[in-house]
């Protein structure tokens, strides 16, 4: 297994070793001690799944503490661009983002730690997400940021995605006001 850090604090991407012959692959898709040792918390709560069309972007999503989540993402089937902002005030990095692309192919994770907002954008059709939640969803606490922010400056490689009613309706990043340190 692999480990990557970004110039941003928190977020790790993480590589498997991936087996590979005749009959298919195998690999290990979450193993306690690597993720501990890495720095990632083994307190998973909640498994979610999503499936979604080309071109569904879902996003900017985060919950607020107490309620606050860690997710370790990943794509079963498809292939998706991620991306994760840092919306901790205190941060160096308050307002900057991180931007990867998961694909079935290449198995690839990421871990993104409480006091980050989370999107992907599918990238082909039947993509197939899942990710690992260290807090259950709690609906009073759930919150986010418009995923076209001019503010924040993300390239999804789109103009037109389609995004819920609920999504469509997010606060700008100049009128949020983060509730993480």
């Amino acid at each position: 297994m692999n480990i990557t850090k970004f110039e941003i604090e928190g977020p790790l991407l993480i590589e498997p070793r991936v087996f590979g012959d005749e009959r298919g692959y195998f690999f290990e898709s979450f193993h306690s001690e690597k993720y501990k040792q890495a720095g990632i918390p083994l307190s998973f709560v909640q498994d979610n799944e999503s499936k979604s069309s080309a071109g569904v972007l879902r996003g900017l999503h985060f919950q607020n503490p107490p309620f606050d989540q860690g997710k370790l993402v990943r794509v079963v089937k498809g292939k998706v661009i991620d991306i994760a902002v840092d919306i901790r005030k205190n941060s160096a990095t308050y307002g900057k983002h991180i931007a990867v692309e998961l694909t079935e192919e290449n198995k690839m994770q990421l871990w993104i730690p409480p006091g980050f907002a989370h999107g992907f954008l599918s990238l082909v059709d039947e993509t197939i997400f899942m990710y690992k939640c260290t807090n259950v969803y709690n609906k009073e606490a759930e919150d986010g940021i418009i995923w076209n922010d001019p503010d924040l400056n993300i390239n999804w490689g789109i103009e037109n995605p389609l995004v819920s009613e609920k999504d469509l309706i997010l606060n700008s990043f100049k009128s949020f006001v983060s509730k993480f340190v």
